[in-house]
């Protein structure tokens, strides 16, 4: 369920937010960027046998996009496999451009042997995000990679620039074909634990870097359900940005990442001259896994060697708590003029309250995963294009509450509706035992606050509306209450 294994936190887990005010397309006219890419099968090794992965231009993972914030961006799929396909950008506000999203809920899936092309621009944001499949389980099969927005010259970064620059994407993986994995969901199974965590699709890679420069981390969880926590042996690290977000720089000896998530870190080679270990590890599962790659100085006559440094397993009140220090930067980048966008999201009242609690229901024999009794199912025809050619019949906004309610779960393709700019205050109650992650497909929000057990109004006092980061993706451990405000 964490990080939508089945991709459903694109539509919060079963609800779409539809905004019934398009914005008009404007011309722009910074830099354009054009990528052609073709998503093909291929067959690796990549925890220890062949298997079926998806490549994107032969890689596994897929090509590294790397541009400047307010780039255009053309990119023409196409579709080389046996089943429809899709991307989303994971974290993209497509504030110029929202039918680009590549979710179920806004774009028809690209056929097989048909292409599309994605036209998009990462307007305003600088950071460390991602890309992946947003359709069936091929996301299980790789067609993920980074996607990598810089600052532009004119535009200063809260912190020197690091002497080098490591994208590592760390994610659970299944020795499982996807197509196996989804007939298994289909028929009401319960998703299985995962069998490897790979970095960059391996099982073993290493960084090398110069003893005492200073060097950028970009880690983000590609995995379907897995929780990881990150550390570098003998290195501390200072958390510089997550998700767009500038963040007080506080150092850390090792941080959580959920599915989803996306953080950047700066590290000094200020140690000996040897070879250190990078380590990834599962967080809250019942069987613990280990990844690791190595840190190299490129001094280093030394080989790693020891044990893995040992990171949290179950403690989920130590992942909460060290969410609670991921905090705004409020010096970096001025604020804009207007609320929106701005550092004082504290000031506006919201418009209304709602609360979503996930369950995991057996309808009609089978297990499904609903918010508030609801449990969503896909469209023939994209939300978006039904909402604006008027189409009747396609979803149903009267199906889902705003508020748990007791009583059967039921199947729905249910819409929630919201007006163009209005400030909504959400609260996301996990009522399972496992860690969930919340991701809202083409939007940010503010994470005001984490406890436990049900919120009230009077749970508002704790909020802080000072400076909490904006995020795209935030967990909920289990039996917890995450409060965000929400703005767009």
């Amino acid at each position: 369920m964490e990080g939508g294994g089945v991709h459903w936190v694109h539509l919060i887990c079963g609800v779409l937010l539809v905004c019934l005010s398009i914005s008009s397309l404007v011309n722009a006219e910074d830099p354009y960027r054009f990528y052609t890419w073709t998503v093909t099968y291929g067959t690796l090794s990549v925890s220890g046998s062949p298997q079926q992965v998806i490549l994107i231009n032969g890689k596994f993972p897929g090509p590294q996009l790397d541009v400047v914030t307010n780039d255009n961006i053309i990119l023409n799929l196409y579709n080389k496999l046996d089943e429809p396909f899709l991307l989303t950008w994971n974290g993209i506000k497509q504030r110029k451009n929202s039918w680009q999203d590549g979710v179920l809920g806004t774009n028809c899936p690209i056929p097989p042997n048909s292409n599309y092309t994605y036209k998009f621009q990462p307007k305003d944001q600088v950071g460390t995000f991602t890309y992946f499949p947003s359709t069936l389980m091929h996301k299980a099969a790789g067609g993920y990679g980074a996607l990598n927005i810089y600052a532009r010259p004119r535009i200063p970064v809260p912190y020197p620039y690091p002497d080098g620059d490591f994208t590592l994407l760390i994610g659970d993986w299944y020795k499982t074909n996807h197509k196996v994995l989804q007939q298994s969901l289909d028929t009401g199974k319960v998703f299985p634990l995962p069998d490897a965590l790979l970095i960059n699709g391996q099982t073993y890679s290493s960084f090398s870097g110069d003893q005492g420069k200073t060097y950028m981390f970009r880690i983000s969880n590609v995995g379907l359900s897995t929780s990881i926590n990150f550390r570098i042996q003998g290195h501390k690290m200072k958390l510089v940005e997550m998700e767009g977000s500038h963040t007080l720089q506080n150092f850390y000896d090792s941080l959580d990442i959920h599915v989803g998530q996306s953080a950047s870190v700066l590290v000094t080679l200020d140690q000996s001259p040897k070879d250190y270990y990078i380590v990834a590890s599962t967080r809250f599962s019942k069987r613990l896994l280990n990844t690791s790659s190595v840190l190299h100085y490129t001094n280093s006559h030394t080989p790693v060697s020891g044990p893995l440094p040992a990171g949290p397993t179950l403690e989920k009140f130590w992942s909460m708590r060290q969410a609670r220090t991921f905090r705004w930067n409020l010096t970096a980048n001025a604020a804009r003029p207007n609320p929106q966008g701005s550092y004082h999201y504290g000031r506006i009242i919201p418009s209304r309250t709602i609360v979503l609690a996930n369950s995991a229901p057996f309808i009609n024999g089978k297990q499904r995963y609903a918010v508030n009794r609801v449990s969503y199912v896909n469209a023939d025809t994209p939300l978006k294009l039904a909402d604006y050619f008027n189409i009747p019949g396609v979803y149903s906004v009267n199906t889902i509450q705003s508020e748990p309610t007791e009583g059967p779960a039921s199947v729905a393709t249910s819409v929630m509706l919201a007006t163009h700019h209005e400030f909504i205050e959400f609260v996301f109650q996990n009522n399972e035992k496992e860690i969930q992650s919340w991701h809202f497909s083409g939007y940010d929000f503010w994470v005001v606050g984490y406890g436990n057990g049900m919120w009230s109004t009077a749970t508002r006092r704790s909020y802080n509306l000072r400076d909490t980061l904006t995020r795209h993706t935030v967990q909920v451990t289990t039996k917890m209450v995450l409060w965000a405000k929400h703005l767009r």
